[in-house]
């Protein structure tokens, strides 16, 4: 015998299996606006926001002029990372002239209220106080030249260096060189032990 057209029992199969597959549609669609949503937002992160939440986390930092920097990234800054390195030793590091980052973990992060100083702290403000300091100082060039100096004067995009022996502080009778590097030639700097 043949079930007729209003067999509840049919109807109920049908209904269920239509509502599975809405169910079904619906899943898949919040899934795709999940990858959308997570696609842009990595789409406007930045490295900054990578480095961020990996303050104590010990990074290995390749740079153009063949280098690499390792040492525990102790600040960020716009355009910048201070690595700390054997205990005292600490390496400033331009962003600009890093080609790739290992040792980061998966998090990324927002500046938070804390953070709004140092996201403010531009490079040449940074190098600013060390000129104002009159520390001796090694800098790295993106041609792999490595200068004992001091920072003289630190401009929007440059910084002017009175080139002189390793180990002694900037005397006229010391200095071999003034040079001006702008900053996109810029690798690092540390300080020098006085």
């Amino acid at each position: 015998m043949r079930p007729s057209s209003t067999d509840p029992v049919r109807w109920d199969a049908v209904f269920a299996d239509l509502e599975a597959q809405a169910e079904a549609l619906e899943i898949a669609e919040r899934a795709a606006e999940v990858q959308d949503r997570v696609r842009a937002e990595v789409g406007e992160l930045t490295v900054v926001d990578r480095l961020r939440p990996a303050v104590g986390t010990v990074l290995r930092l390749r740079t153009v002029d063949g280098l690499v920097c390792a040492g525990t990234l102790a600040r960020v800054g716009p355009d910048w990372v201070l690595l700390e390195q054997d205990g005292d030793r600490e390496l400033l590091v331009c962003l600009a002239a890093v080609t790739g980052i290992s040792g980061l973990g998966r998090q990324s992060a927002v500046p938070n209220s804390m953070d709004v100083v140092s996201s403010r702290l531009r490079l040449w403000f940074v190098l600013r106080r060390i000129a104002r300091d009159r520390s001796p100082v090694s800098v790295r060039l993106a041609d792999a030249t490595a200068l004992a100096a001091t920072i003289d004067r630190v401009g929007a995009d440059f910084v002017e260096v009175a080139v002189h022996p390793p180990g002694e502080a900037r005397r006229v009778a010391a200095v071999r060189d003034v040079l001006v590097v702008p900053m996109t030639a810029l690798v690092s700097v540390r300080r020098s032990a006085n």
